[in-house]
């Protein structure tokens, strides 16, 4: 693949224990998916990354000057995967919004927990554009771009709120198919098949009432691939979503070249508590396995994996990676926050063109970033591109924190970080095995 990453692809940031998400579809159209732009990324001894920061520096720019970002997904409202949330929302234009109905439901239980900041930004920005899709319905026109939002899943008290009143073109349930990203179809191209959230799951803990899709991505010769993300959901939702499409015979939305490890590589995937003790459950197991493609990779984003559990520590859990590695390919299982290592960790990035789908190397990402920051300075650049090359700035703040860059104050801008991430990169071996999808 030379120096050019594909067009279509995928980057998953190392921010710790926490998802964000970056899935590029063509020059002018990024989806993030949930983002966890730590405040501790200011702290000297933490290898995070200021998500925002580099974000807004690979983005487009919009019709209105702006950097654009066609679509936000929130998979749900935890604080590890909305941090960042209001911030990017002041500098960037969001062209469309994916919500669920969960924090409509928190929102008018007395006896919930208070959203976090972030939570209550995003919340306040989907009502904004429930009223303005409203209007623009009574007008008879579609809402404008920076006021679309998709409302994905449906709750018990649905018609007890504004969005029930937006229509089918609105609204998004298990079993559908979404192509349309802020009111343009990229049929053939992008493809969101939606699991869940469940209308039965709507009252449950947060966790299960996560956004889980399937995302295809398509080039132009047709080859494609498929990744699996769950977020933060546990045994007995997955093995539901597994179960209702199989018994649907719709296997081909169970497929996956890369499986975002749900709920950052806990253990309750795949061990359920039974009278004191973890219980391996083989049935879900057996299910991914089932529907893993050849050279299936999974990405754990979280902190490095421990050698060992201590019963109730936060994952990542020791036990739910040892089983991740009985299912796929020697070397497939990736921690982001030690790829390729936990001293200089660089953002996993995953890519689709004519030679399929696979986990880019290392240093062809880097030779990418190099091609990337010269076109920078001349014009247009491969968006992918774009979005790696600011993302391998989080080797560079890991090893500035880590004293491979000494005396180094954070005050760069985004520019100014990849230019570092490139010299830092250039200080040491780049691993040259391939991972996953083949050998390019």
């Amino acid at each position: 693949m030379g120096e050019a990453l594909p067009e279509l692809g995928a980057v998953f940031w190392p921010v710790g224990t926490g998802d964000s998400s970056t899935v590029v579809v063509d020059e002018q159209t990024v989806v993030q998916v949930d983002l966890h732009d730590m405040v501790k990324a200011d702290d000297d001894d933490t290898h995070e990354v200021p998500v925002v920061d580099l974000l807004v520096d690979a983005l487009p720019k919009g019709a209105d000057g702006r950097p654009y970002l066609a679509v936000f997904v929130l998979t749900h409202a935890d604080k590890d995967h909305c941090c960042g949330f209001a911030d990017l929302l002041d500098r960037v234009t969001i062209g469309q919004l994916w919500a669920t109905p969960r924090l409509w439901r928190e929102y008018d239980d007395p006896d919930a927990p208070e959203p976090c900041k972030d939570a209550q930004a995003f919340q306040e920005e989907s009502e904004r554009r429930v009223k303005a899709t409203k209007d623009a319905i009574a007008l008879g026109m579609a809402p404008a771009s920076g006021d679309r939002i998709l409302v994905v899943g449906y709750d018990t008290d649905h018609d007890k709120h504004a969005y029930a009143e937006l229509g089918d073109a609105y609204l998004a349930t298990p079993g559908d198919s979404v192509t349309e990203l802020d009111g343009k179809d990229f049929a053939g191209r992008f493809e969101a098949f939606i699991h869940a959230p469940f209308k039965a799951d709507c009252a449950e803990a947060r966790n299960e009432t996560s956004l889980s899709v399937q995302v295809t991505l398509t080039e132009d010769g047709g080859l494609d691939g498929k990744m699996l993300l769950f977020g933060d959901l546990a045994h007995d939702t997955i093995m539901k979503i597994f179960d209702y499409s199989e018994a649907a015979k719709r296997e081909q939305y169970l497929e996956w070249d890369l499986l975002l490890a749900p709920h950052h590589c806990s253990k309750k995937v795949m061990y359920t508590r039974q009278d004191g003790r973890d219980v391996r459950q083989d049935d879900v197991l057996e299910a991914l396995e089932r529907h893993a493609r050849d050279g299936a990779v999974i990405v754990s984003s979280s902190g490095p994996v421990p050698d060992t559990d201590t019963d109730g520590e936060n994952p990542p859990h020791r036990m739910a990676a040892d089983r991740y590695r009985e299912i796929v390919d020697a070397g497939n299982f990736i921690c982001t926050m030690e790829w390729p290592s936990e001293e200089a960790p660089v953002p996993v990035t995953f890519g689709v063109d004519a030679e399929g789908a696979r986990i880019l190397r290392v240093d062809v990402v880097e030779m990418s970033v190099r091609s990337a920051l010269k076109a920078a300075a001349a014009g247009p650049r491969r968006r992918l591109a774009a979005v790696a090359a600011a993302a391998s700035a989080a080797g560079s703040i890991a090893a500035s924190r880590s004293g491979a860059v000494p005396g180094r104050a954070e005050t760069r801008t985004g520019p100014e970080r990849v230019r570092d991430a490139v010299a830092a990169s250039r200080g040491g071996q780049a691993p040259a095995a391939p991972v996953g999808f083949g050998s390019d």
